[in-house]
């Protein structure tokens, strides 16, 4: 996937639009987790050292109603940018029209420019969302040249990012979006081997994608999470009251057919009789009995993926082995993170979504190769999909 990078185009005194992606976690106007904010830096600042003019935009949270617009402005997040700079950068709140036009054009090289949450262009229609043509054009009349650093945002069509990228202006990734074709991209088609995945979360539904488009490619796919009780179903397994997708079992049994030794499901469970962290927990071999629901995997368990890890070269890892938000329930997770961080001379990914959360809760982001910036986006490329935001990007 050669696509062509911010250092592949000439910035010097180039209006250059940048796609970033600032859905920060955003209350009362104060930024709860700045890393998406920090991740987009080493991109901003080759723009700016490199005498570009930056014109950063994002969309944040979900927009369709005035009245959602409240708390959703980018403004704070401008304010937080040049922070991290330590430099101006000057906040438009606007999406069109002849304040940005004017701000933009009075630009310097080396200046930063942050415009209004794109999404404040769905409230009249989803021009953002649905990928409104005219949008795209406007917003790539503002600039010489288009570098998409949102990963995040990929694996959708958007104005921002397909919109603005189907004029005709030259596109190119920035480095965040270069890391994530890198890494996620050659874990999938160029792996060092042994290549193993994990695979967690509450929904086979969610993960079938990806565990069909794996199995010819890794050597061995561990499960984990709640889908774990839908396989256990379609072996014949007693679940108790644990998760399943009854309408997913026959599927389960076909991917177990069709990975034969490759798939690797738990061996035991950590149970209670309620979803919650103030009841008892039971801990059981094979079987979860009536009355109980399977919420973690147990010790045996983590051993046995332990164990399944060694030697690991190429490890992707998507999904949370249980409920890590209740301590109770959050040894697994652990185990599986411990396991990875151990690994010597292995390139370890995280495909972004609660396995990320997991990690940085947990203390581990610092041991993985890689953590993913977009949840949904690195599952759709593990999955073998064709991505609209990164196929808009010219290749090399």
């Amino acid at each position: 996937m050669a696509k062509m990078t911010v250092k592949d185009i000439d910035l010097k005194d180039k209006k250059v639009l940048v796609r970033v992606d600032f859905n920060v976690p955003l209350k009362d106007g104060v930024i709860g987790d700045d890393t998406r904010i920090k991740a987009a830096l080493p991109t901003i600042n080759y723009v700016i050292d490199n005498g570009g003019k930056a014109i950063l935009f994002s969309h944040l949270g979900r927009v369709k109603t005035e009245e959602d617009k409240a708390g959703k402005s980018l403004a704070p997040v401008a304010k937080r940018l040049g922070e991290l700079l330590g430099k101006e950068v000057t906040f438009v709140p606007e999406t069109r029209g002849a304040d940005l036009e004017s701000a933009i054009n009075n630009m310097k090289d080396g200046d930063v420019v942050v415009f209004e949450n794109t999404r404040f262009e769905d409230i009249d229609g989803k021009k953002e969302s649905g990928n409104d043509a005219e949008l795209g054009k406007y917003w790539a009349s503002l600039g010489d040249v288009f570098v998409n650093d949102a990963f995040g945002t990929a694996h959708r069509a958007h104005a921002s990012n397909v919109g603005i990228a189907s004029t005709g202006i030259p596109t190119v990734a920035g480095f965040l979006m270069e890391k994530e074709i890198k890494f996620i991209g050659e874990a999938v088609e160029e792996p060092k081997r042994p290549m193993i995945a994990i695979l967690g979360g509450a929904k086979v539904s969610d993960k079938i994608g990806v565990i069909k488009n794996l199995i010819p490619k890794a050597d061995k796919i561990l499960i984990g999470g709640g889908m774990t009780y839908t396989f256990n179903k379609a072996k014949g397994m007693e679940i108790g009251n644990s998760l399943v997708e009854a309408d997913k079992v026959e599927l389960a049994k076909e991917l177990i057919e069709a990975a034969g030794d490759k798939l690797v499901l738990p061996v035991d469970s950590i149970t209670a009789a309620e979803f919650s962290n103030d009841v008892p927990t039971e801990e059981h071999a094979g079987d979860v009995p009536e009355g109980q629901m399977g919420l973690d995997i147990g010790p045996e368990s983590i051993a046995l993926f332990a164990e399944t890890l060694k030697g690991a070269k190429t490890v992707v890892w998507n999904g949370p082995m249980g409920v890590f938000e209740m301590s109770n329930f959050a040894r697994g997770t652990i185990g599986v993170c411990e396991a990875i961080a151990n690994l010597e001379d292995a390139t370890t990914i995280i495909g972004g979504g609660d396995s990320a959360a997991a990690a940085e809760q947990l203390g581990f982001a610092d041991k993985f190769t890689h953590i993913s910036t977009g949840g949904g986006a690195s599952l759709e490329l593990l999955e073998g999909k064709e991505l609209p935001g990164l196929a808009a990007i010219n290749d090399k």
